[in-house]
């Protein structure tokens, strides 16, 4: 084989086109399949540079010119990418790449370059930019994209003191929908309230996906009552007739949380977040009905109450006063503590320990918790390292469940680190997992193949069916202690327990009861098969564990230390 036809072979291998382009007679001659890249005949390969400029796209055709008279006229690379027409009228992407030769009097007398399809690659690229900005499913713009519109909106009415406002818009009771029909369903009515949502409002508003069963819409240049007439409207369009779905027409409602900005916050975080508070207030009034966000008197003292706390609880970060206390889980047969749970203190100037019920609800309103549980973790994985005989659960907010600075946190400190990483147990609280439910099973799937386990703590407090664990797959389920607290007493919380046993183990998940105060109640609960118990009766959250002093963890015999007030140094949780 001659090292011409190697090469041809080569070429045609890769996929690649080569052509030389005679510049003075105006003639292309093209090596490869051409015709294939094309997706033309062979007969209709153009053959003069005309003929070819006149299958570019007129769109990418000044690219292509401008690219070339640089490459011409100051030696510039000539490396551009652009729409070629094929025989039935569609655009194949190519990556153009040439070099011109000259003649003796130095002007261009061909030009030899090769051709790449790229059209694969282009359609990947624009799928990636299109979810970037806009909602898979709906089509509307993704949370992201919305919260730049806020943004815009709020600099806007600022720069020119014009009112504008966010309203939230959440379907009620999509998870029944979900639960009675499947998700095509309920995917299928999400679809359908962003269409109508789009036929109601003004050409300017801007319309997003929050997550879940819930929609934002920007209302630029729109006084408060003209933006509460607007979520009535909304409403009305939801209520004006059936979805009609493939299991037949499903009647559905919204609620709708109405700010006001910049009047009302001036950022667009807490516009979102108010917008949601406002939302709230809607379902729990009833659902399909509108709540104006607004501040009493009464509340605007709160509110700076709260914000005081927020300064001190920042400056503690900063001055290394927020500490980790530690409770025990124990096995519930053997009642050998099985990991600690992490909970957060905060010690005052004055030396004294703040509870975080104290501080941390605070926190959540003021968006703070990202750098809290950033702080959590660093302190917990510090243990860790230090302490290998013992395994920690530290929580987080769901805020921290879709934040991806977090997550990279956590994969820089247990990369390489595998002893570390299967001793740590990350939880998360039902609610904040049902509340985007597609989000948390990401989140859960990124902890678990890192080698942690995950659980979900408060159990029972929200909705969770069959498919939500199944879409979840955590490890352990902790049973909220509202259904534990007087079990022995509450026949409905024993038939509630029993209920969320059998769903825990048609998953084969771990389960774990919160609360348990006495040993009655341990009694009770290790009979209907729990498998781990946690509360006072074992031990009550402390500073400075066994464990920490040199004793090796899960020694310490729980049942002999209670009532001993003086082995903790901790308030109650």
């Amino acid at each position: 084989m001659s090292d011409l036809a190697r090469w041809r072979s080569a070429v045609e291998a890769a996929g690649d086109v080569v052509y030389e382009w005679d510049l003075v007679a105006d003639h292309i001659v093209w090596g490869g399949k051409a015709a294939a890249l094309f997706a033309v005949d062979e007969s209709n390969l153009p053959v003069g540079g005309e003929a070819y400029h006149d299958r570019i796209n007129p769109e990418d055709l000044p690219r292509r010119l401008r690219a070339l008279t640089d490459h011409l006229s100051n030696d510039d690379p000539f490396d551009c990418e652009y729409r070629v027409r094929d025989d039935s009228g569609d655009y194949q992407w190519v990556h153009d790449r040439g070099a011109v030769e000259r003649g003796p009097n130095g002007t261009p007398a061909r030009l030899l370059g090769t051709l790449r399809g790229v059209t694969q690659r282009k359609q990947n690229e624009s799928r990636l930019e299109y979810l970037a900005n806009f909602d898979d499913l709906t089509g509307h713009y993704n949370k992201l994209r919305l919260r730049e519109a806020l943004d815009h909106a709020l600099a806007n009415a600022l720069r020119f003191q014009r009112t504008g406002a966010f309203v939230v818009v959440g379907v009620d009771a999509l998870y029944k929908i979900n639960t009675a029909y499947g998700y095509e369903v309920g995917d299928k009515v999400l679809v359908e309230v962003g269409r109508r949502l789009d036929r109601c409002l003004r050409a300017a508003d801007v319309i997003g996906r929050l997550g879940g069963d819930r929609f934002g819409i920007v209302l630029a240049s729109c006084p408060s009552g003209e933006a509460q007439a607007a979520a009535e409207r909304i409403l009305q369009a939801v209520r004006q007739g059936p979805f009609h779905t493939q299991s037949g027409p499903v009647h559905v409602a919204v609620s709708a949380g109405v700010v006001v900005f910049p009047q009302q916050s001036k950022t667009a975080v807490d516009v979102m977040t108010k917008g949601e508070g406002a939302l709230l207030a809607a379902k729990t009034a009833g659902r399909d009905c509108v709540s104006v966000y607004c501040l009493s008197e009464a509340q605007r003292d709160d509110f700076r109450a709260s914000m005081t706390i927020g300064e001190e609880v920042k400056q503690a970060l900063r001055d290394e006063r927020l500490l980790l206390a530690f409770q025990p889980v124990v096995d519930a047969k053997s009642h050998h503590v099985s990991w600690y749970e992490c909970l957060l203190r905060m010690r005052d100037p004055a030396g004294e320990l703040v509870p975080a019920g104290e501080f941390i609800p605070i926190v959540e309103q003021l968006g703070l918790m990202r750098s809290i549980d950033r702080h959590v973790l660093d302190l917990a994985v510090a243990d860790l390292i230090a302490h290998p005989s013992v395994t920690l659960a530290i929580n987080i907010s769901g805020l921290t469940a879709a934040d991806r600075s977090w997550l990279r946190a956590l994969v820089g400190h247990l990369r390489g680190r595998p002893d570390v990483a299967q001793r740590l147990i990350v939880e998360i609280t039902e609610t904040a997992a049902l509340h985007d439910i597609e989000d948390s099973a990401r989140f859960v799937a990124t902890v678990r193949d890192l080698g942690c386990k995950v659980a979900i703590d408060d159990f029972g407090a929200g909705y969770t069916t069959f498919r939500h664990l199944k879409a979840l797959t955590v490890d352990i389920v902790k049973i909220d202690g509202s259904f534990i607290r007087h079990i022995r007493e509450s026949s409905e919380n024993q038939l509630f327990v029993r209920n969320l046993l059998s769903l825990a183990r048609a998953f084969n998940l771990a389960t774990v009861a919160e609360c348990v105060e006495d040993g009655d109640a341990a009694d009770y609960l290790s009979e209907e098969g729990l498998d781990f118990l946690q509360g006072w009766h074992f031990g009550r959250p402390e500073l400075s564990p066994a464990w920490r002093s040199g004793r090796p963890a899960g020694t310490e015999d729980w049942e002999q230390a209670e009532g001993s007030a003086l082995r903790y140094v901790q308030a109650a949780t």
